[in-house]
């Protein structure tokens, strides 16, 4: 279970989800807390998982990834076993960028970087088509994938916490 946030602690995931390079001195200044007191919340978040890590966004081409996709994967089994097995085999390829179990035609979605379309080709009949319980798969090509923080108008959206009661619209109490 989540600790109860309060609006720093949203305004500190905020920021850094914005920029999470951003120094434990610069989150402090931008919330209006003491630098020590800043990271005692930013550890927090971390170690109750709220927090669950930072990233570098690197360029594919830098990889040597030429093509990504979607592959879209229906299965014939659904037992716990089975699919904790399926989902292990996948986490464990290096093609594997991001695996979604969602609902609708397919049981999975799963984002895959490989070199060209022949690695893709391979990668399907390899890691998806050869399994037991892969019933079906469908491949959709990404042509680009644009990050919400790459558009120069977006903002992160704000956290949806309630607002603070006023104190006029606090019960008033009267006394008969």
């Amino acid at each position: 279970m989540f600790p109860a946030l309060d609006r720093t602690d949203f305004d500190l995931l905020g920021l850094l989800q914005k920029n999470a390079r951003l120094s434990n001195k610069e989150l402090a200044a931008a919330v209006g807390l003491a630098p020590s007191s800043c990271l005692v919340r930013v550890q927090r978040l971390q170690k109750a998982g709220v927090l669950r890590g930072f990233h570098a966004f690197v360029d594919p081409g830098a990889l040597g990834i030429g093509l990504q996709a979607l592959i879209g994967v229906q299965l014939s089994q659904h037992s716990r076993a089975k699919l904790k097995a399926f989902v292990h085999h996948l986490l464990g390829r290096p093609e594997v960028v991001a695996l979604y179990h969602v609902t609708g035609a397919f049981d999975f979605q799963v984002h895959v970087a490989v070199k060209d379309p022949s690695h893709l080709r391979d990668l399907a009949l390899d890691a998806f088509t050869s399994r037991p319980e892969v019933q079906n798969i469908q491949t959709a090509m990404l042509f680009d994938t644009v990050w919400k923080d790459q558009w120069p108008d977006y903002s992160a959206p704000a956290p949806a916490v309630p607002a603070p009661r006023s104190r006029s619209s606090a019960r008033r109490t009267t006394k008969a």
